[in-house]
């Protein structure tokens, strides 16, 4: 008897992977090319329809975060790993930099400690720059010193995505479309894993990763032996974009100092050239998509600290997208949680959550992170 068949499991395969976004491809790319079978299972009908199809496809450097932490440690060696990838596979990415300006003296203070983080993440090429420095590369900008950070960027996050599911589908991967996860439950082997979709099945794996962003909690209880105590809370939190229909102010990232629970409503130019601010943070109760023409003031203001020449009535609302935090608005902002069987106690498990940003910079070094991590019990 085959073992998958002790189970009732209609067939078997080394790995499943739950959810198709930047994460759960990365994922399934890291464990692909170490030889296992795996299988992705995404409820959407394409791949990166989550959260991955809503975010600023930034190149983070990795300068905010505690030093240590999964997210310092992830950024810096996610931003290497994609730029490398890029390169390699033609997928377009400018490399544009970021300034991290302070507008004011009484921000100055904060903008030396993000300084003194990005030195001790040992972050490449961020340079501390006078106000008139700063002028002197983007004459527009109101600043009174900055951070430049040579090693953000823009990049095709869906160029990225397809290069991941090709590499998958080339070492014998499977993506199946359309095919939802409904539950798991565990045995001495393994794990037995049912979806639902036109064609429900039932699948046997020794390793199971649980990476559906926004479904990460419901995912994890939908697993019978999965402790619910581990299982954080999800809150919720919108931001919009807005387009500038108006010419480009900068040709670089401009952020402002962070606030709680965000980087601060930002600028870009997207991959097409095109001017974008935002995301902003707006903590909400349910999945809504829909970008408010109500916000424009609120952006509006954030702007004009940095860019007085803002005209309003150019912002023009773009889209939405929502951040899986696992935090409160007025809670301080944790480490990502990538569960491994030493915290969960299951063999072969990696439940994934809270990853927003930095999760799409630190994409591929996550799925490295896993797959070391579930390679080592073998």
């Amino acid at each position: 008897m085959l073992w998958y068949e002790r189970v009732n499991a209609d067939f078997a395969t080394d790995s499943i992977v739950v959810g198709a976004g930047a994460v759960g491809l990365a994922c399934a790319r890291s464990l692909a090319k170490r030889g296992h079978d795996v299988i992705v299972l995404e409820a959407a009908a394409h791949i990166g329809q989550g959260i991955s199809s809503r975010n600023s496809e930034v190149l983070h450097a990795g300068i905010y975060y505690p030093t240590g932490s999964l997210k310092a440690r992830l950024c810096v060696a996610g931003n290497r790993l994609i730029r490398d990838y890029c390169g390699t596979r033609g997928i377009t990415l400018n490399p544009c930099g970021k300034l991290v300006v302070a507008t004011a003296d009484d921000e100055l203070p904060a903008l030396a400690a993000i300084e003194a983080q990005a030195a001790a993440n040992q972050v490449p090429g961020v340079t501390r720059l006078t106000g008139a420095a700063a002028r002197a590369l983007e004459p527009a900008l109101n600043v009174e010193a900055a951070l430049a950070c040579a090693t953000s960027a823009v990049f095709d996050s869906h160029g990225y995505l397809l290069a991941l599911q090709g590499e998958i589908e080339d070492h014998g991967g499977n993506i199946a479309l359309a095919t939802p996860y409904l539950r798991a439950e565990a045995f001495p082997d393994g794990y037995r894993v049912t979806t639902g979709g036109t064609e429900p099945a039932t699948i046997a794996c020794r390793h199971l990763i649980l990476a559906p962003g926004l479904g990460a909690q419901e995912t994890a209880a939908a697993l019978d032996v999965f402790p619910a105590a581990l299982i954080p809370r999800r809150h919720l939190a919108k931001g919009t974009y807005f387009a500038l229909h108006a010419p480009a102010p900068f040709s670089r990232l401009i952020y402002p100092l962070p606030v709680p629970g965000s980087l601060g409503t930002h600028y870009r130019r997207d991959i097409g050239g095109n001017p974008i601010f935002g995301p902003d943070i707006e903590w909400v109760d349910h999945e809504d998509y829909t970008p408010s023409p109500a916000r424009r003031a609120h952006f509006a203001a954030a702007i004009r600290r940095y860019w007085p020449a803002l005209e309003e009535a150019a912002l023009v609302p773009d889209y939405a997208g929502i951040r899986p935090k696992i935090h409160g608005p007025d809670e301080p902002q944790p480490d990502l949680a990538i569960m491994l069987p030493e915290a969960h106690k299951l063999p072969g498990l990696a439940a994934l959550f809270g990853i927003e940003s930095p999760g799409l910079t630190s994409s591929m070094a996550i799925g490295e992170y896993v797959a070391q991590a579930l390679e080592r019990q073998v």
